[in-house]
């Protein structure tokens, strides 16, 4: 018998049959194909995730992530393990790396970080195309300079140097190319890939400051004219070529960097404070990119981390942009990490290109993984995620380790799981730590 001071009776049931006499209650995850990542805190049960079999399924229409969250909220964590487990599927990982942390990820992968320094050991070539015809030296330079453009199927090798190189520039010299200048580059880069099938920096270098007369007298100028509109392009190449940045982008990759990998990390710390860093990631990203033009059939995550550095220039946003789209026709996923969403918005003044292009990542990133936010932060993360009221109060709340995920028109609570064998892979705290202390006070 119940009665006002007799409550019913507790009663226990499997959650099947409560999520039926109870629907609104919790709604069911994605599956589970794909790797473990944690626990739902909503439903209760293990949350698993792959962009490929979501994207196979419908469920999603880009493979594409942006990761979003504060210093120590655990947001590295989560990409180094979901990198790790990825593995396990037979996928593979490129990692842009400015900052250094992914060594241990590579090295337990099986192979070393590609560490990239001035006038160091090792060299990525940004023109880098496997795929790019030989052209024939015995032709005349005009007809090289068309196989090198690729009339038909290497039109797309063309425009995909000629784009970057504009990238680059506009980048360093802070501003728009001139549609001089961006001519120049385009037949400079013609002429250079006639001259050899993967050419390098300083050959563009030499063909903006040396033109060829018949490249010049296609546009109507002569050695000269063509000459004087591609001389300021010319001096802030050299810089990546002979200048401060040298020996990083300036020669033929390096024979020992092992595309084959399980985890390519290509290490930037060396420059992590440089204003250069934004054009540097530019460059090993566009390298990374040619690569995956080869279509070896196998399916990469490309983990670009500190993406801000990126989004703040015009040109080079153009460039992420770019890349994101192609995912679907390489079979990659990307994976974007920031600090925060107001990176995005503070990109470039309201209704800028820059802003417009750094707030469109979201759009081809279907999946929105938000670690924890300033108070700040949330009402940009309001309005750039689309969040509810609830969702929204959730941000500045969120302990470590927790994330709110926004897969598709989906949002789910997840608590990331770490593995034992996982903790050393994720450590970036080492440094805060006091030394241990040996007898009588040495500190060892």
């Amino acid at each position: 018998m119940t009665g006002p001071d007799r409550p019913p009776p507790p009663h226990r049931a499997t959650t099947a049959h409560l999520q039926a006499l109870y629907p609104w209650v919790t709604a069911a995850g994605l599956g589970r194909r794909g790797t473990y990542l944690g626990r739902d805190l909503h439903g209760g049960g293990a949350f698993c995730f792959d962009p490929w079999e979501l994207y196979a399924a419908g469920i999603l229409t880009s493979p594409n992530l942006l990761v979003v969250g504060q210093i120590g909220r655990g947001k590295s964590t989560f990409v180094k393990t979901f990198v790790w487990r990825q593995l396990a599927l037979g996928r593979r990982a490129w990692i842009v790396d400015p900052k250094g942390e992914y060594g241990p990820l590579a090295v337990a992968g099986g192979s070393s970080p590609v560490r990239i320094v001035p006038g160091g050991g090792v060299r990525l070539n940004p023109l880098d195309d496997a795929s790019a015809p030989t052209p024939d030296p015995s032709a005349p330079a005009e007809a090289r300079a068309r196989a090198g453009a690729g009339d038909a199927p290497g039109s797309g090798r063309f425009r995909h140097r000629a784009e970057l190189l504009c990238s680059i520039l506009a980048a360093g010299l802070g501003r728009d190319l001139l549609p001089a200048e961006r001519t120049a580059v385009e037949l400079a880069v013609r002429l250079a890939g006639a001259r050899r099938a993967a050419p390098i920096l300083p050959d563009v270098v030499s063909c903006l400051l040396d033109p060829d007369p018949a490249l010049a007298a296609t546009v109507r100028t002569d050695v000269a004219g063509l000459a004087a509109d591609g001389r300021n392009v010319a001096l802030e190449l050299r810089r990546l070529a002979e200048g401060d940045l040298a020996g990083m982008f300036d020669g033929p990759t390096s024979p020992n960097v092992d595309l084959a990998a399980p985890v390519v990390v290509l290490d930037l710390s060396a420059l992590y404070d440089s204003p250069a860093l934004g054009i540097l990631m530019t460059c090993a990203t566009a390298w990374l990119q040619a690569a995956i033009r080869r279509r070896d059939g196998r399916k990469r995550l490309v983990v670009v981390d500190e993406a801000w550095a990126i989004l703040h220039d015009l040109a080079t946003a153009r460039w992420l942009q770019a890349s994101f789209k192609l995912s679907r026709a390489f079979g990659v996923a990307n994976l974007a990490v920031v600090h925060r969403l107001s990176d995005l918005q503070a990109a470039g003044a309201e209704g800028s290109p820059q802003r417009r292009l750094a707030e469109g990542l979201l759009a081809d990133s279907e999946t929105r993984v938000v670690f924890g936010q300033a108070p700040s932060e949330v009402p940009s993360a309001r309005q750039l995620l689309g969040l509810s009221a609830t969702e929204a109060e959730l941000l500045s709340r969120l302990p470590r380790a927790v994330a709110l995920w926004k897969v598709a028109d989906r949002s789910f609570l997840i608590e990331h799981g770490l593995g034992a064998g996982e903790l050393a892979l994720v450590d970036t705290d080492q440094a805060m730590r006091p030394e241990p202390r040996g007898p009588a006070g040495t500190g060892r």
